[in-house]
């Protein structure tokens, strides 16, 4: 039996992936694989709390599990399947929720964040913490890769799992936080003060994986700098420019103090330029990898597949905490 640690992540198949959930965790999802037992879910599940087009929505979960693949990850590795295909998910989700407290749901950062200035949320979003500890605690997970933006998630998915094990005796391994390095905090193009995310309304905020050559020449042609003309890492002083040193340097794997030398006495006109092209050399690559497999059909049997094993993993945790909480009368002796 492998004694490698296990690796659990998702990502919504709401919008287009950007460049920053790319530098921010894709990539380093492609190295845990090597070293861990990985499991990426799309978790879909999670994208409905939101109103979603269903036809469009399909699209994006077999869209985002191509680009899955095209970045590097190895469904012979890690182990690729989408949320809803596993209905453990939403089983033990709903056993969590009455575990959580609303008081810690209403604490929440980024329910905050989603609600904010909306007449109206479904209920879904507010329990969504209580589904992302249920995603994390079925395969009793060691290692879970995020941002800063996740941390609080990840420590109210602790303490589920310690209530749970306190009330109903020893059941899930309670996971660690695995924070994910300088790429997880890529910036917006258009505001340095905010994350890169696929749901700002202003398309000139971020590169996105499939966007063409042109339209990356055009975004970061656009992209805000500061005040003066020096390429110098320094996110208080300088956080535009820091940002794109950043993106520059995960993307052509330099360190920032060699293109802080590279650029000295230059303006920031040839260092976006330039930027630029290494932007489209990283992503043609890519972009022709996901072309192949998101046309060939293979997906749909990667994904089955990935399916059958989530489920053979979660099934032992989710016959468990039934046994445990006393639901049903038919799978336990």
């Amino acid at each position: 039996m492998s004694q490698r640690q296990r690796v659990f992540s998702g990502i919504q198949p709401s919008g287009q992936i950007t460049l920053g959930n790319y530098l921010g965790a894709l990539k380093q999802f492609v190295n845990l694989q090597d070293t861990a037992d990985a499991f990426y879910c799309i978790v879909d599940l999670h994208a409905i709390t939101v109103p979603q087009d269903p036809t469009l929505l399909r699209e994006r979960i077999l869209d985002l599990a191509s680009l899955y693949i095209a970045v590097g990850l190895d469904p012979n590795k890690s182990t690729l399947f989408v949320q809803s295909d596993v209905s453990a998910h939403s089983e033990l989700g709903w056993v969590l929720q009455c575990i959580v407290h609303m008081g810690e749901l209403s604490r929440m950062t980024q329910f905050k964040e989603k609600a904010e200035g909306k007449d109206s949320v479904s209920v879904g979003l507010f329990t969504y913490p209580a589904l992302m500890a249920a995603d994390i605690l079925l395969y009793q997970t060691n290692l879970v890769p995020v941002g800063e933006d996740q941390k609080q998630h990840l420590e109210l998915t602790r303490d589920i799992g310690e209530r749970f094990n306190t009330r109903f005796g020893s059941t899930f391994t309670l996971p660690e936080v695995l924070l994910l390095d300088q790429g997880a905090r890529i910036m917006s193009l258009d505001d340095p003060t905010k994350k890169m995310s696929k749901s700002n309304s202003n398309p000139q905020s971020r590169i996105e994986m499939l966007d063409s050559p042109d339209d990356i020449r055009k975004k970061m042609s656009r992209a805000v700098t500061d005040s003066d003309r020096e390429v110098r890492f320094d996110p208080k002083q300088k956080p535009a420019v820091s940002n794109l040193l950043a993106i520059y340097s995960l993307s052509a794997n330099k360190s920032i103090q060699t293109l802080e030398k590279e650029y000295q006495g230059k303006g920031y006109g040839d260092f976006k330029k330039d930027l630029a092209e290494v932007l489209v050399n990283t992503l043609q690559p890519i972009q022709k990898r996901y072309a192949e497999i998101r046309n060939s059909g293979e997906i749909q049997d990667i994904l089955k597949r990935g399916a059958n094993r989530a489920k053979e993993v979660a099934r032992p945790t989710l016959d468990l905490v039934k046994q445990q909480v006393g639901l049903g009368c038919t799978t336990h002796s």
